[in-house]
């Protein structure tokens, strides 16, 4: 069985990439995209002249804009980057019908069948870097390997438009020098607690057997190894029949503060609901996505009475489960994500002679919040978290 040929393709700093693309103006510019900075919007993308200036994605806007008050703020255009991550997933489909997009600026593609009719799997990752830039005029970082992990690691390892091959033969060259927090799932906090036990680096990760491990991550270690000796058998799966719809947040240190975790999980809210909208499709179940520090994750769902793609019940929703797993465990988190599924049609179920008036309220005021968006960005609207889990959202 021949060996997998895995292609990771990440866009550098793709939001950021999109509005530089767009307006030339900017190139060159502290670019930061993200939600306002008076409503405690979060940065989406930060351009890599912001990220000079200590600027990364997740943080506060108001943290970016005294980090960085020169730089250039602009409203997140979903629209606009869709548009162009279609034309990029286009062209990875011209290669393989094994794709995996994990968002709309970075999948996997399994490439193993491939090259009889495309040559070696670095030959393809190169023409699809080149092709990229070719015909959206933007940089992608490019990582080759025998499979997922080691692909995503490689395009990460010299951005921005980077290239990196790592093979079985050369694999282990370059993951022991690496920092432990390279690992898939190291988060800062078990990067901490590996360092407190003089584990810095992915050589000397290896050098300790499990159960020395198990002592100091628990469940964690069998994996941990596994992935320092580059090890990894997750396929790639290609983009089914959509069953939901999600936005989550990685953020890049751990955040406990309860109204930045709100704030996001309202943005997350606002965008699947938007999106649900956009589809013609509602949802009758709702799901947050809780990573914490240590990369354990849990997950907490709610069915709905009814099917809805309205903001306010969604997010009522979401806000009491958020509630009730801050009362019961909390902590500080890596990843915040939120999902809507148990999806159909807008206008399956009953059909009422009398819409409830309250739901037409609602639905009016959700068009008018689109409406708003599409035309001006979604920083020209925003709502409030309203309270904590009872008041509903209302536009300031």
């Amino acid at each position: 069985m021949p060996v997998r040929q895995i292609i990771h393709v990440d866009m550098d700093a793709f939001y950021a990439s999109v509005e530089q693309l767009d307006r030339p103006e900017l190139q060159g510019k502290a670019v930061i995209v993200g939600g306002d900075p008076q409503a405690r919007g979060v940065v989406s993308a930060a351009s890599y002249e912001a990220r000079t200036f200590g600027v990364h994605s997740a943080m506060p806007m108001a943290q970016a804009v005294r980090l960085c008050p020169h730089g250039v703020i602009l409203p997140v255009r979903m629209d606009r980057y869709a548009e162009v991550s279609h034309v990029i997933q286009s062209l990875f489909e011209r290669y393989t019908p094994l794709v995996e997009p994990l968002s709309l600026d970075e999948a996997f593609l399994d490439v193993t069948d491939s090259r009889n009719l495309f040559g070696p799997a670095e030959q393809i990752g190169r023409r699809i870097k080149q092709q990229i830039r070719d015909q959206t005029h933007l940089t992608a970082s490019v990582g080759v390997a025998p499979n997922k992990f080691l692909a995503k690691l490689a395009s990460d390892l010299k951005k921005p438009d980077g290239f990196v091959v790592i093979t079985e033969q050369n694999r282990q060259e370059i993951l022991d020098p690496l920092p432990v927090g390279k690992i898939w799932g190291v988060g800062k906090v078990t990067e901490g607690t590996l360092q407190g036990h003089g584990i810095r680096t992915i050589a000397e990760l290896r050098g300790r057997t499990c159960a020395e491990l198990r002592a100091v991550v628990g469940n964690a270690a069998e994996e941990l190894l596994r992935l320092a000796c580059g090890e990894d058998d997750r396929p790639v799966e290609p983009d089914r029949e959509r069953k939901s719809l999600s936005s989550e947040q990685t953020f890049a240190t751990d955040v406990r503060e309860e109204s930045l975790l709100t704030g996001v999980l309202l943005e997350e809210v606002e965008e699947v609901a938007e999106r649900l909208r956009r589809h013609h499709i509602k949802a009758r179940t709702i799901t947050l996505k809780l990573r914490y520090g240590d990369f354990r994750t849990v997950t907490r769902s709610e069915t709905l009475h009814a099917a809805t793609n309205l903001t306010k019940p969604l997010w009522e929703a979401a806000a009491g489960v958020f509630r009730k797993w801050q009362g019961r465990s909390g902590g500080a988190l890596r990843l915040l994500g939120f999902a809507a599924s148990g999806l159909e049609p807008e206008h399956a179920g009953q059909q009422w002679l009398f819409p409830d008036p309250e739901q037409e309220k609602l639905k009016r005021l959700d068009e008018v919040m689109d409406r708003i968006r599409d035309r001006y960005g979604r920083r020209a609207a925003h709502r409030g978290t309203g309270g904590l889990p009872g008041d509903p959202p209302t536009p300031a």
